[in-house]
């Protein structure tokens, strides 16, 4: 774990708890801002935005927005100096721009945390050296590199940038040693070489901590994917109970190892009762979306918790089954044509989540649908139905 103390945990020390009428900081404006948002007012909490356009996500829904580039430390300090806590809702932030927040309000998570989850060999050497189980891996800068990581990992590989990249970007599926050859290395920076995994399935789990060191974790999410991109979460996920256990477990080393607060989301990989840690992601995730209808407290007001000091919240299942499906810009139409949401709403029980962008474009995440009841299966049919019933014709 990370024994260092921080300026912004210096600051909370005497600052915690925040009580609801206060102001939170969200740096950021995308979908994850803008729920986040509205999980706080609900409870009574004002939340400004630090964004670049006041017609971003979140910022329809704040309280007030400050604009302006990350990288404006003036616009910073006058977005920090009205907040009571600071948190964002993306990993790939300056440093710099945390570390200004952070004079003038806890602020979660900090730098250190930023600076291990924005680089992915930081950020499994960090997890390998702590007994966490990863997935192989190896720093990799030209084709001939890669092959030869490829002699210990074995064909194929997946190499992937080792700074930025998120749903597919930045990422390549080498079969051999000419496809290492068709890869742009000097347009990546550092590249990661990962063995592919066999697997069961793909699971996620998504931890809250405190300041003080209390966790809590969400039921684990079961995962699927379509191009590299997010396409359907459910829950729960076909795994054991000792299973179930041994994932809640590892996410929450992974948590403290990595000394987060707020929400932290462990993506892994699980084979039998094996468990490899792929990627995390300090903030509220997409296959947590699923919380929303289906926990009695959901990722976004157990944000609000963990980062205010709060007592965290339940998050135990109220119903026995839900799904969760993406709504991506292919549903629109060439011109920016609204899906059928009559089609879609007519299906009994679909939740509809909208993210407020304008510019719909093919795998942009728009938004998502949810629905909750008995059977897994029977849910994921609805779900796809409903999506497949909007789609723009």
């Amino acid at each position: 774990m990370n024994n260092k103390t921080s300026t912004s945990q210096s600051l909370a020390t005497s600052r915690l708890p925040i009580l609801p009428g206060a102001t939170i900081g969200m740096v950021g404006g995308g979908q994850l801002g803008r729920m986040f948002a509205m999980a706080a007012a609900k409870m009574g909490y004002r939340v400004g935005v630090f964004c670049g356009s006041s017609d971003e996500p979140a910022a329809h829904v704040a309280s007030f927005t400050v604009c302006g580039p990350l990288e404006d430390h003036s616009a910073i300090e006058d977005f920090a100096r009205r907040c009571d806590v600071i948190t964002l809702e993306f990993e790939n932030i300056p440093a710099e721009t945390i570390a200004v927040c952070s004079r003038h309000a806890p602020t979660y998570p900090d730098a250190s945390v930023l600076a291990t989850a924005q680089d992915r060999l930081i950020e499994k050497s960090t997890l390998r050296d702590a007994g966490i189980p990863v997935t192989p891996f190896a720093a990799v800068h030209n084709a001939d590199e890669a092959v030869h990581a490829a002699g210990t990992l074995g064909w194929p590989i997946i190499v992937k940038t080792q700074r930025s990249g998120y749903d597919g970007k930045g990422q390549h599926r080498l079969a051999d040693a000419t496809a290492a050859q068709h890869v742009d290395w000097q347009g990546g920076g550092d590249w990661v070489a990962e063995a592919m995994i066999g697997f069961d399935r793909e699971v996620s789990v998504v931890v809250a901590r405190t300041a003080d060191g209390r966790t809590e974790t969400f039921p684990v999410f079961e995962n699927g994917h379509r191009n590299h991109v997010l396409d359907l979460t459910t829950i729960p996920a076909a795994i054991t109970e000792a299973t179930e256990i041994k994932a809640r477990q590892i996410a929450i080393k992974v948590t403290e190892c990595l000394d987060v607060v707020g929400l932290l989301c462990v993506e892994m990989f699980v084979s039998g009762e094996e468990i490899l840690v792929n990627e995390v992601a300090p903030r509220p995730h997409n296959s947590g979306h699923v919380t929303m209808e289906a926990c009695a407290t959901s990722q976004f007001e157990q944000h609000v918790r963990a980062i205010c000091g709060l007592p965290l919240g339940d998050t135990r299942m109220i119903t026995p089954a839900a799904a969760m499906m993406n709504l991506l810009g292919d549903l629109w139409g060439p011109q920016d044509e609204s899906p059928n949401w009559q089609a879609l709403l007519d299906h009994a029980g679909v939740a509809l989540h909208l993210y407020g962008k304008h510019a719909a474009r093919p795998g942009r995440k728009m938004g998502h649908i949810t629905s909750v009841g008995d059977s897994i299966s029977e849910l994921v049919t609805k779900l796809e139905q409903s999506r497949s019933a909007a789609q723009f014709s």
